[in-house]
């Protein structure tokens, strides 16, 4: 548990440095990612984003454990 915390807080320590130049990747704003919105009322779902974000993480998790 000590050693997933470390690099879970590794990992969001390098995502907050490099966040200058992860903003102006284009997740987030994708074809499949859905903005309702109405009056006083704003739906976003990511699902484009989300599914991608799964793929690689899920690709890469898989590369680490061979």
């Amino acid at each position: 548990m000590q050693r997933f915390l470390i690099i879970l807080g590794l990992v969001i320590l390098l995502v907050g440095l490099l966040w200058p130049w992860l903003s102006k990747l284009p997740l987030g704003r994708l074809p499949g990612d859905f903005v309702i919105r109405r009056d006083g009322f704003t739906l976003y779902f990511p699902l484009a984003t989300g599914l991608l974000v799964s793929l690689i993480l899920t690709l890469l998790l898989w590369l680490f454990r061979r």
